[in-house]
C-alpha cells in the first residue's frame, strides 16, 4: 500500500520540519521551493500545504484533499475546481497580524509627521518643516474589516488615545472598537473618520468597494490605508481624489496590478506612501503558520476531523 503523501512547498527551518514529521511518521514527506522537488508529485499527495501557481495545471486528476494555503488569500487558487472536489481549504488568516498592523501605523505615522517628505528632503539636503502639524492622538480611525489584523490595530489605536469604528459583516461588537457598523453603513461611516483602513479580502462584495463616491465622503484631511487587496479600490479614481485632494493622502501595500507598473501616476504623487505588497512580512512567518495553524489543523485531520482554523467559506470567498 502505497505511503500517503504531504507537499511542504515552502524551505522550512529543520525545526520546524521535524515538529511536522513527527505528527506523520509514516508518510512521505516532501519539502522545498522548487517546482522539481514537488511537480510530479501533486497527483497522488493527500496534502499541499503552500499554494503555487504551477499546481493549478495539475490539480485537476489529483487525489487532493486538503490544501493550507501560506496566505490569507485564496485568489490566486482554481476556486471552482477545488469546490467541485470538495478540497478543504485552511489559510494563513492571522499569521500578519502583528506585522501588518505594524505596517498601518507605520504608514499612518509616516503620512502624518511628514517622515517621508522629510526622507525626500534629506536627499536634496533640504532643510524645510514642510507645514507639519498633524497629529495621530485622540483623532478616529476607520478599521473596515475587524478581523485579526483588525483587531490588533484597533487594540494599537487605543494606546493613542483614538475613537475606533470598525465594520465588519455580522456587524458585531469587538473589544477596542467603540462603534461596529455593516457594511451597508459605510456612507455614514466614512465621514466620521481621520484615518480609513482597508483589511478585507478581495470577494464579488468587495471588488471595486472604493471608488470617486467613497472617496468624496471622506474628509479632506483623511487618510486612506489600503493593505487588504489592490481590486477593492478603483485605482484611477483613487488617483483623482488624491490629486485634487479631496482627500489628505494614501497609504498603499495592495495594487490592481502587481508590480505597480512603471508608468502608474501613482509613483510621482506626493501624498501616496508604496510599500511593494509586504505588509505581512516578517521574521515569525513559518513558525506562526507552522504552529498555531497547520499543525492544530494537521491534528484534527489526522484524528478524522475537520481541518477549523482558518476553514475557508467558498460561498464567503474567505
Amino acid at each position: 500500500m502505497p505511503k500517503r503523501k504531504l507537499i511542504i512547498s515552502q524551505n522550512l527551518n529543520e525545526f520546524l520540519l521535524k515538529k511536522v514529521k513527527e505528527l506523520v511518521p509514516e508518510w512521505t514527506v516532501i519539502t522545498g521551493r522548487s517546482p522539481e522537488l514537488w511537480r510530479d508529485h501533486i497527483a497522488d499527495a493527500e496534502v499541499i500545504a503552500g499554494w503555487k501557481a504551477e499546481m493549478s495545471e495539475s490539480i485537476g486528476p489529483s487525489d487532493v484533499k486538503w490544501i493550507q494555503t501560506w496566505s490569507a488569500g485564496v485568489n490566486a487558487l482554481p476556486l471552482k475546481i477545488l469546490e467541485q472536489k470538495d478540497v478543504q481549504i485552511t489559510t494563513a488568516n492571522g499569521v500578519h497580524a502583528y506585522p501588518i498592523s505594524e505596517t498601518i501605523f507605520a504608514l499612518m505615522l509616516a503620512l502624518t509627521r511628514k517622515v517621508d517628505t522629510y526622507i525626500k528632503q534629506q536627499q536634496a539636503k533640504t532643510w524645510h518643516h514642510a507645514h507639519m502639524k498633524q497629529e495621530i492622538h485622540e483623532k478616529t480611525i476607520g478599521i473596515i474589516g475587524v478581523g485579526k489584523i483588525g483587531k490588533e490595530t484597533a487594540k494599537i489605536a487605543k494606546a493613542f488615545g483614538m475613537t475606533v469604528l470598525g465594520i465588519r459583516h455580522s456587524g458585531k461588537s469587538e473589544e477596542f472598537v467603540d462603534e461596529m457598523f455593516s457594511q451597508k453603513q459605510l456612507n455614514d461611516f466614512l465621514p466620521r473618520c481621520d484615518y480609513i483602513v482597508v483589511t478585507l479580502p478581495l470577494t464579488p462584495e468587495t471588488q471595486n468597494m472604493f471608488g470617486k463616491k467613497e472617496f468624496k465622503l471622506m474628509k479632506p484631511s483623511a487618510f486612506f490605508i489600503n493593505i487588504g487587496r489592490g481590486n477593492i479600490v478603483i485605482q484611477n479614481e483613487l488617483v483623482q481624489a488624491l490629486k485634487d485632494q479631496e482627500i489628505a493622502g494614501a497609504g498603499l501595500d495592495v495594487f490592481e496590478t502587481e508590480p505597480l507598473p512603471e508608468y502608474s501616476p501613482l509613483w510621482e504623487l506626493n501624498n501616496v506612501i508604496i510599500t511593494p505588497h509586504t505588509s505581512g512580512n516578517t521574521e515569525f512567518y513559518d513558525q506562526r503558520l507552522i504552529r498555531d495553524i497547520f499543525m492544530p489543523n494537521l491534528k484534527n485531520y489526522l484524528n478524522g476531523k475537520t481541518p477549523s482554523t482558518n476553514l475557508l467559506d467558498y460561498k464567503k470567498g474567505y
